[in-house]
Formats: structure tokens, sequence, C-alpha cells
């Protein structure tokens, strides 16, 4: 029995996986999904899969990786995800496919307790700041209990708190091999155990930062890994481009200076002239946010000599004088003989900087794209298109130190693209000479779901819109009682779509208006999905951005999804406008080859909040009739789920109004 069909074996009724559930369901797409996961695993090579919602993608591709007994790299979306497969579904995949595999969690940086710094943090609290005070006594408390420092183990604890900067590290300010705690540290210790594991459970940004600055530990684990495997795969390419990316800020430089200046009495024993060096750095930059000048808050494209519409001339000037002393500053701290102590960690701070701003000071190279951020600094930032580039050395096992071995690469997602060749996706990320399969999900969506697009409606352009998105999406959520989530493509349109609702839903009525923002974002989702439990009050969830996706809300807690508009890339967006460039460079439309596809797949991505199980049930509201009514809208649409069409608002309330006389998860609702 070859290995794809040992691996077929255990999703069987009576394999393996019975130990975890008896009465395991069989699905068809998932089985298939594993066998093909498993043939990449024994032959190698690269496998791209779509696996529709409730495909089972998970189990799908850990399965094989468990049995194969093979060293494997295990990379999701997001550091709650990372918790998911490492705390609950690897953990009872263990205990059914009774295999002896070590399996390790690998985080950043910030995700872990620094001991040193919290020794330190009491010093730098705000006395005032009672909140502060709390909270860091919760962190104390729990710090004397932890095994791991993993602050995730803190779910009490606010994401935002201020105190979780003063208890962790940064590249720049560990100590490392100097520190009195080098011994506890929890970083260095989740290093070593990823070192000795068979599965290591990493995420998007941790792989991409390594590729970038070699120092989490993940490029060392790289050689060592038989397969790798990406989950939500789809957000690969935008995670990859933020670490590829190179920027710096006059921020940056200010605070650099303040520490600079806090760091006199020991510079001087380097030089008698360091107050001349720290000085000649803050006019530089002072010079060089003189050019910018009035220039309005927003976004300037860079032409090949300058930001547009700045002197090109001073511009330059300004970044070769901030060069110059950054490298007279870099020669003031190499006199020092500080090897591993504060002057030295100051010098690599400078040195990193010194290196950006060499990088703007010529001129760009091929394939990247630079711009100018101005808010309250000035930003320059300078990335490339996609992240092709950095992939292929990978995949085709030429990247130093990995000609050794040549993993086998599994990427995977409900949304890869919008058509059957996933070359949205395939293109963006270098996989060339990926196979590509396509799982559908097995949900019955023409029984389970209804799509709703009023064709009567203002175009989204219309000041007029988002109210009258917020008006019907207020006639639903009377008649369901809340369990409504609005999706926008904007910051903007959710304030108005909010405030119109809110203004709706008076404080007497039984329904409350919640608005991204204005919590947390997982208290947001844990009120949203309480509502229908407590049989008190309903909800209504307006969101834009994250909540597109990562947001899973099965059952009764959620019934109707409102998309305001068609999610296209903003046009002024530098890389978007870069991208296009390039396509029409090599004679294709960027709208038909970028733009549609982005929001075929954002699209996607957003209907995919609705059904969650295979007793869900629910209604698809999107307020954009470019949908039905323009020919690229109709290959948008061609993307969803084949759900049923309601061809007027009646029909849409009427869908609405049978919910509510039938329970969600009965299966003979019509």
């Amino acid at each position: 029995m070859n290995f794809p069909e040992r691996v077929a074996r255990a999703f069987e009724a009576q394999g393996l996986l019975a130990n975890l559930e008896p009465a395991l369901t069989v699905r068809v797409g998932q089985v298939h999904m594993a066998k093909e996961v498993a043939r990449t695993i024994d032959e190698g090579g690269v496998l791209a899969v779509e696996a529709g919602t409730g495909v089972g993608k998970t189990f799908a591709y850990l399965v094989p990786a468990l049995l194969s007994g093979k060293r494997t790299l295990l990379s999701t979306a997001t550091k709650t995800l990372q918790d998911q497969l490492y705390n609950r579904d690897i953990p009872r995949l263990l205990t059914a496919l009774k295999v002896p595999v070590r399996v390790a969690l690998l985080k950043g940086r910030s995700s872990y307790l620094c001991l040193q710094r919290l020794g330190e943090a009491r010093q730098h609290l705000n006395a005032q700041d009672f909140c502060q005070h709390a909270d860091l006594a919760q962190v104390e408390i729990w710090a004397m209990a932890t095994r791991s420092g993993d602050l995730s183990e803190l779910g009490s604890l606010d994401e935002n708190s201020p105190v979780l900067p003063l208890v962790t590290s940064t590249r720049e300010n560990c100590l490392g091999s100097t520190c009195p705690q080098a011994g506890s540290c929890h970083i260095n210790q989740a290093r070593r155990t990823a070192k000795a594991a068979d599965i290591v459970v990493i995420n998007h940004h941790l792989f991409f930062a390594d590729l970038h600055v070699r120092e989490s530990g993940v490029a060392e684990l790289l050689p060592t890994v038989s397969t790798v495997v990406f989950d939500e795969a789809h957000q690969l390419n935008d995670v990859g481009i933020q670490f590829l990316a190179r920027q710096w800020s006059t921020h940056q430089v200010e605070v650099l200076c303040r520490e600079l200046e806090h760091q006199g009495p020991l510079l001087a024993m380097g030089s008698t002239s360091w107050r001349a060096v720290v000085f000649d750095i803050v006019h530089a930059v002072a010079a060089l946010r003189g050019v910018v000048g009035e220039t309005v808050e927003g976004r300037l494209p860079w032409s090949t000599q300058a930001p547009l519409g700045l002197s090109a001339s001073g511009w330059n000037q300004c970044l070769m004088a901030l060069h110059s002393s950054l490298r007279a500053a870099i020669g003031v701290l190499s006199q020092l003989q500080d090897h591993e102590g504060a002057a030295h960690a100051l010098r690599l701070r400078v040195v990193s900087l010194f290196e950006d701003v060499s990088a703007f000071s010529e001129p760009a190279d091929p394939g990247v794209v630079r711009w100018l951020e101005i808010g309250k600094s000035v930003r320059l930032l300078q990335s490339p298109l996609h992240i092709a580039d950095a992939l292929r050395p990978l995949l085709l096992g030429t990247d130093t130190g990995l000609d050794r071995l040549q993993p086998s690469w599994v990427f995977t997602s409900a949304t890869l693209g919008h058509d059957a060749t996933l070359a949205w996706f395939i293109t963006s990320c270098g996989l060339t000479n990926a196979r590509v399969l396509r799982v559908d999900s097995p949900f019955d969506y023409a029984a389970q779901a209804v799509l709703y697009v009023p064709t009567h409606f203002p175009r989204p352009s219309d000041p007029m819109h988002s109210e009258c998105v917020a008006m019907l999406a207020a006639q639903g959520a009377e008649i369901l009682g809340g369990r409504t989530l609005v999706l926008t493509t904007s910051l903007r349109a959710m304030c108005s779509i909010g405030e119109a609702l809110r203004q709706h839903f008076t404080e007497g009525s039984r329904i409350d208006v919640l608005v991204q923002g204005e919590l947390s974002k997982r208290e947001l989702t844990d009120r949203f999905c309480r509502a229908p439990r407590e049989g008190t009050r309903g909800n209504v969830l307006v969101a834009s951005a994250s909540f597109w996706e990562g947001i899973d809300v099965p059952g009764d807690a959620l019934q109707m999804v409102v998309i305001d508009k068609l999610p296209f890339a903003p046009p002024d967006d530098p890389l978007v406008e870069a991208r296009s460039r390039a396509l029409k460079l090599i004679g294709k439309n960027p709208f038909q080859h970028l733009h549609v596809p982005h929001a075929a797949v954002a699209l996607k991505q957003g209907a995919g909040r609705l059904i969650r199980s295979e007793t869900d049930r629910g209604v698809l509201l999107i307020c954009d009739s470019r949908l039905v009514q323009n020919g690229y809208g109709r290959k948008i649409m061609a993307a969803l789920p084949p759900m049923r069409r309601a061809m007027s608002q009646e029909q849409f309330l009427e869908a609405l109004t049978k919910i509510t006389k039938t329970s969600t998860t009965n299966p003979d609702l019509p």
C-alpha cells in the first residue's frame, strides 16, 4: 500500500480517525485533498489547493503530515490560528493516529515575555494610570507559573495594553547572551524546542520576517524540513510584501537622535565632537521635512529622481546629508570598545538606518515601487510587486543552505483565485510548476443560502449609497432580531453605515449596533456570538478590513451578511499602480488581470462568513448592481458559491422571514 492510499484509509469509516469521532462523516473532497497532499509529501514538488469552506482542509493536510514521519513546517495566517493548530487540532489527531510526534510552537519575539524587561517594567509605568499597574500585576503573577512565556496564555489581557511593549523585547533592545536572564529566556527556549521537534507550527509573518532578517530561527529550520505547508495561503503575498519591503521614517530618525542625546556621556568617550554629529543628523532630517513642506497628507508616487512634485536636487541633497551624518555617528560608536553592551546595540540601530537611507539614495531596482507617505512624519517605502522572486529560490532549492534538501511545498486556502488555474495566486507567488487542485465545498448552497443584489440601488459612487445600504440592512436585521454582519470596503462607509443604523435602532430598540474599532476584534466577535444564546438583545456588527476573513460564526448567531460594494483595490495604491503598469508593459489589461481577480477573491472571503456548517441557513446581500449588470461583475459573481437568487426586495425579505420561522439547524428548510 503506497502512502497516499494509507492516508486515505485513515479517513474511512473504520479508519484511524474513527478513534477521534466514531460517527465520522467521510467527505470525498477531504479524502481527495489528503491523498494529493500525501502524494506531494511522498514525491516532492509544489501543490496549490483551493479547498472550499467545509471541506476540512486542516485535517486533509495534518493527517498526511503526521503519518509521513517526516519533519514538517506548518505556517498559518495568524497567531490565533497557530494556537488552534497547536492546542486543539494536532493533539486530537495525535491521539487518534497514535503516532509519536514531537510538536513545537514558534512565534515572533513580541509574543513572548522578556524576564529582564519585566523586572524593569515598573519604573517605566505611568504612576497615575491604575489600569497599567493592574495589567502589569496580572503579568507578574502569570510569569511565576508560565512555562512557555507565550503571552497568548493571558487571554484576559487586552492585546493593545500599553504594558505589553514594556514586558517584551525587540531586536534593538534585546541584550542577547549578556542578558542576566539568558538561561531562562522564553524565546531561546522556544527556538531550542523547535529545533528538536518533528512538526513546527509558525505563522506567515514569522516566516517572511525571518527571510528578511534571519533572526528568529526559521532560516535554521528550513534546511532540515521535508515538507512546508502554508494554510490560509491567500494572505502570503500581502504578508510577504510587508516584510520584504524597505522603509524608514523621519520619526524613526528623531527617536534615534533622542537616544543618542540620552547616551551623551557614553558617546563622549568615543569623540569630543559627538554633539556636532547628533546636531547634523537632526538638521538633515529637519531639512528633509522642509523639502516636503506643506504637502497634503497622503501618498506621493516616486519617480526615478524624487517623489512627485518635490525638488529632485533639494530632495537628494537632504538624503546625502543624512547619509553622511549617520556615517559619522557610526564612526563615533565604532571607537567605543563595547562589543555587546549599550553602545554596540546603538551602533547596530544606526547601521541599520544608514543602510536603509543608502538604499533610498540610489535608483530603485527594477521590479520594485517606491513612494512617500506624508502624515505626522514622512515615511519612505520601497516594496517588491510580489513575493515570487523571494519564494522561487526556496521552491527550487537554490537558496543558500537549502541546496542540501528540497522540501515538498503545499499551499492551501478556501480562496486562491477566481478561475480553474488559480492564476491570481500562482503568478503572485511564482508557483509556475505547481500542481493545482480545486476541491468544492460540500455545502448545499442552493438549499442553504440566498443571494440578493438590489438593482434599484444608487451606484456605489453616489453619496446616498451608504444610507440605502444601512436602511435595507436594518429591514433585514429587524426580521432576524439582529444576527447581521455588515462588511464595508472602506472605513468611511463603515462609519456612515454604522451611524445610520444607530439612528434607526435607537436606545429603545431590541437591537444593538456594534462598530469595528470601538472594542477589540475578539470582544466584538464574542459579544456578537453571545447575543442569541443570552436571548436579550440582537446585534448588528458593522466592520471593514480584518472582518472580511478570520471570523467564524456558525449556527444561528449569523444569518445575514451584507456587503456594501465590490471590494476593488484602491486605484491610487502605489503597489496597485505599479502592478498595473507592469501588466501594460507585457500587453495585458490591468483591470481584467489584476482588479477583477482581486475583487473576486476578496468577495469570496467576505461571502464565506455566511455559511460555516452543513446546517447553517442565511442570506447574502450585496448592494452593488454592477455584480449583475456589468460583464466583469458577472465574472466575479461566477466565483461565488451557487446560491439561490432573490430577484426582488420582496423575495429577499420573504427569505429572511422563512429563516425566522424555521430553525437554521433544520436541514429541510426550503
